[in-house]
């Protein structure tokens, strides 16, 4: 089984649509320990990115440059760390899924990629209370689904729930890095609201693979 260029453009309007429907969540949580405009920013950048869906004269020719579409819009639309780290993981993805077909391997180097870009732009490890405490566990998920057999839909499946998990584990960490870093000792208790809009999207993910 594969997942094709209808998959990714469905995967963008699940994102777009759970991204506002969790937009106040996503704002509370940043208002907590952050600047709280996490969820509006994003809000804004994935309602952009619809718009460029629904204006393209053809359908994408693969995977990669419906992903690259999502990365060079949130980086001209985003404030913030979110912008240039979830625009840096979409280019890097897109870069694996030049294809019009990924399988599950595919769907782990897209994962992957991802992860690498978020940590070479961001300079954060698992533990730092960012959105890599989400990312990095559903990579690994990924990869363990997909070496023993998994499909697509059930590897993308398995980094959703790992990326929840990362996500509420990042409640009782002393973030280290970007602005929550500035709280220290009372950023603890707290989820981080990168983490929460990772695993949002690769909910969206899973759900659009069925």
């Amino acid at each position: 089984m594969t997942l094709d260029v209808a998959w990714a453009v469905d995967w963008v309007r699940r994102s777009a649509q759970t991204v506002t429907e969790h937009r106040d969540e996503l704002i509370e949580l940043d208002r907590q320990i952050g600047d709280g405009d996490h969820g509006e920013n994003l809000h804004r950048g994935f309602t952009a990115v619809v718009a460029k869906l629904d204006a393209l004269p053809a359908p994408p020719a693969d995977i990669g440059e419906v992903l690259k579409l999502v990365a060079t819009t949130l980086m001209s639309t985003v404030g913030g760390a979110a912008g240039p780290l979830y625009g840096t993981a979409y280019l890097r993805a897109a870069k694996a899924t030049s294809v019009p077909q990924i399988d599950s391997p595919g769907v782990v180097a897209m994962l992957e990629a991802a992860l690498e870009g978020i940590v070479a732009r961001g300079k954060a490890s698992p533990g730092e209370k960012t959105m890599v405490d989400a990312w990095a566990p559903a990579a690994e998920a990924a990869a363990a689904a997909a070496e023993s057999g998994a499909g697509p839909a059930q590897v993308l499946a398995a980094a959703s729930d790992a990326a929840h998990e990362g996500a509420e584990a990042t409640i009782p960490l002393v973030a280290t890095k970007g602005r929550a870093s500035y709280l220290g000792e009372r950023s603890a208790g707290h989820l981080d609201p990168g983490a929460r809009s990772t695993e949002l999207l690769l909910r969206a993910a899973a759900q659009a693979a069925g």
